[in-house]
C-alpha cells in the first residue's frame, strides 16, 4: 500500500491521540503533515515536536499566538482560525484528513478537504448527522474516499468487504448500553456527571462518553450509518451488547449475518480507516476467548433513554431537522458537564427545540451553521440562568 500522508484535525482528543498511536506503530506507511486542535496547546507542542508536521492549527488565536512562539525554534507554521482549520485540511502535502475533533467545529474543514480531493478518515460524527445529503454527493463528485472510524460504522464497513451484489437487509448496530444501562428515571434523576463520565466498556472524550449514557451517541451513529451506508433509517435495528465486543453486524438478504468482533480499543477502527483495505499489526490488544465465557445481547429502553427514538424521528423528519436535534443535544451535552442542567434535562432541551424548529428541506453548509448558532442562542436564553 502506498504511504498516506495524514492532516489530524483534532489531534488532541482521545481519536486524535490514538491516531497518533497507529502512526507510531506504522511510520513506514503513515506520515503526518499536519495537526489541528481548538485550544489544548501544551500537548499540541508536543505532538509537533514528535512528529515534525509542517503545519499546527490552533482554533483559538490567542492560544495559537502563544504556540507561534513557543514552536519559533521550528520551521512548523502556526494558523488560527476556522481559517486555519481549513488550511490544514485543503494542505497540498497531506492526501488524507482524520476529522477526529468534536462539534459542528469540524464541518466546513470537511467540506473543504473533499472539495480538495482528500480522503476522510471520520470520526466526527456531526459531519454526517447534519450535512449528509451534502457530503455524500459531494465525495462522490471528488472521488474521495470516506473512511469510517467510529468502531461501529468501521465495522459495518468491515462487514461488506467482499459482498459483491449482495444486498444488504439489515444493519445491526450494536451498544453498550452506557453507564446507565438497567435504570429506571428516578434513578437517573439523581446521577452526576462523574456517574455519566463512567464508562463501562470504552475509553473516550467527556462529550461522547455522555452522549453514551443517554443514549444520543448511538442516534448519532444511525443518522450516519444512513448516509454512510445509504440504507433507510427503518433497516437500522439497535442491539444492546454490554460488553462491547461485536461491534456491529450486516444481514444479507439469506438472513447470514456477518459481524466484526474485537476489544474495546478504537486503535483497531482507527488503524482500518488509514490502512484499508489492510488489516495489520495493531497496538491494540488482541480478543481473549478462554476469558470471554459469554455474549450478552438485549434492546434499547426507548422509553427511558430518549436519544436514541429522538435521533431517529429527526432523521425521519428530514431535512434540517438532525441538524437541530445534533446542536439542541451540544448544547446541552455541555451544559449537563458545567453542572448547570441535570441529566435528564438533556432529554427536555433537545425535545423542546425539535418541537419548535421550523424544517429547511435542504440546508446549506452556511444554513446548518446559523440553525446551530440560533438553537445555541434560544438554549442559552431559555435554560442557562
Amino acid at each position: 500500500m502506498k504511504k498516506r500522508h495524514l492532516a489530524i484535525l483534532g489531534s488532541t482528543g482521545s481519536i486524535g491521540t490514538q491516531t497518533l498511536d497507529v502512526v507510531r506503530m506504522h511510520p513506514d506507511r503513515l506520515e503526518v503533515t499536519a495537526l489541528g486542535c481548538c485550544r489544548s496547546i501544551d500537548l499540541v507542542e508536543k505532538q509537533a515536536r514528535a512528529f515534525k508536521p509542517k503545519l499546527v492549527a490552533v482554533y483559538d488565536e490567542a492560544q495559537a499566538g502563544v504556540l507561534r512562539t513557543r514552536l519559533s525554534d521550528t520551521d512548523i507554521a502556526v494558523v488560527s482560525g476556522m481559517e486555519g482549520l481549513i488550511e490544514l485540511a485543503v494542505q497540498p502535502e497531506a492526501d488524507t484528513v482524520v476529522t477526529a475533533i468534536v462539534g459542528m467545529i469540524g464541518v466546513k474543514p470537511t467540506v473543504a478537504a473533499i472539495e480538495a480531493g482528500k480522503d476522510i478518515a471520520l470520526a466526527n460524527k456531526e459531519t454526517c448527522v447534519t450535512a449528509g445529503h451534502l457530503i455524500m454527493p459531494l465525495a462522490a463528485q471528488h472521488h474521495v474516499d470516506i473512511l469510517p472510524v467510529d468502531s461501529e460504522h468501521s465495522a459495518i464497513f468491515q462487514s461488506l468487504q467482499g459482498r459483491a451484489h449482495s444486498k444488504i437487509k439489515k444493519i445491526l448496530l450494536t451498544a453498550s448500553g452506557g453507564p446507565f444501562r438497567g435504570m429506571s428515571r428516578d434513578e437517573l434523576e439523581q446521577v452526576t456527571v462523574d456517574d455519566a463520565l463512567a464508562h463501562p466498556t470504552w475509553q473516550m472524550g467527556p462529550k461522547v462518553t455522555v452522549d453514551s449514557a443517554t443514549m444520543v451517541n448511538k442516534g448519532l451513529e444511525v443518522i450516519e450509518a444512513k448516509w454512510l451506508f445509504d440504507v433507510p433509517p427503518d433497516a437500522i435495528q439497535v442491539v444492546i451488547q454490554p460488553q462491547s465486543i461485536i461491534h456491529s453486524m450486516v444481514e444479507y438478504e439469506d438472513h447470514s449475518l456477518i459481524a466484526q468482533l474485537g476489544t474495546s480499543d478504537m486503535r483497531i477502527p482507527i488503524q482500518y480507516a488509514l490502512t484499508w483495505p489492510n488489516h495489520l499489526p495493531s497496538p491494540a490488544e488482541e480478543l481473549d476467548f478462554a476469558a470471554l465465557k459469554s455474549l450478552d445481547f438485549d434492546v434499547p429502553d426507548n422509553a427511558t433513554f430518549r436519544g436514541l427514538p429522538l435521533a431517529v424521528e429527526a432523521v425521519k423528519t428530514g431535512g434540517s431537522m438532525p441538524c437541530a436535534f445534533n446542536a439542541a443535544n451540544e448544547w446541552a451535552n455541555a451544559a449537563f458537564r458545567r453542572g448547570q442542567i441535570r441529566f435528564l434535562d438533556i432529554y427536555r432541551v433537545i425535545e423542546d427545540v425539535m418541537e419548535n424548529h421550523q424544517v429547511t428541506a435542504a440546508p446549506s453548509v452556511e444554513e446548518i451553521q446559523e440553525i446551530a448558532n440560533e438553537t445555541f442562542r434560544y438554549c442559552k436564553k431559555k435554560y442557562q440562568a
